[in-house]
């Protein structure tokens, strides 16, 4: 990837991250406007119990809209039921559905102590961008298990 500033942090329930790697879930909804070109890479962080990046994946689309229009469009692909959708978007008077691609499992998450050990990590309410100086702190975090990151970065793979 050329540009590390767009590498999307996204915060994601352990059940929601199992989903989207698994391919059953290809649609992640936000309250907020998301702007992210598709091929934008995305770390997927599972929150507690799991505490830890589990895997990534790219963004194809993003559909900004109203909940409604998100869910009209994305429904069947959300992983999630109309009531849980209309309970998480209560309020809301946008919507954002990112359509994920490629997704691939770490063979060992990474958990938070390691990401803190490496430096400053702070993992998102929602979603943020991760530097490249942040990108390579998670990889140095991952250490045997960051041969996706260190894809990610363009650099060797270690042996």
């Amino acid at each position: 990837m050329n540009d590390l500033d767009r590498v999307m942090l996204l915060s994601v329930h352990p059940r929601f991250a199992t989903a989207i790697l698994d391919g059953s879930k290809t649609v992640e909804v936000r309250r907020q406007r998301v702007a992210a070109p598709p091929g934008t890479a995305v770390l997927l962080y599972a929150t507690a119990p799991t505490m830890a990046l589990v895997g990534m994946a790219r963004i194809a689309a993003v559909q900004v809209g109203s909940p409604r229009e998100v869910w009209s469009a994305h429904r069947a692909r959300t992983g999630i039921s109309r009531r849980e959708f209309d309970d998480y978007m209560s309020g809301a008077s946008q919507a954002s559905g990112l359509t994920l691609q490629d997704p691939v499992t770490f063979d060992e998450p990474v958990p938070l102590r390691a990401l803190r050990a490496a430096g400053t990590f702070h993992p998102p309410q929602s979603y943020r961008y991760l530097s490249g100086d942040e990108l390579r702190q998670v990889a140095d975090a991952a250490g045997g298990a960051s041969a996706p990151l260190r894809s990610m970065l363009g650099a060797p793979i270690p042996a």
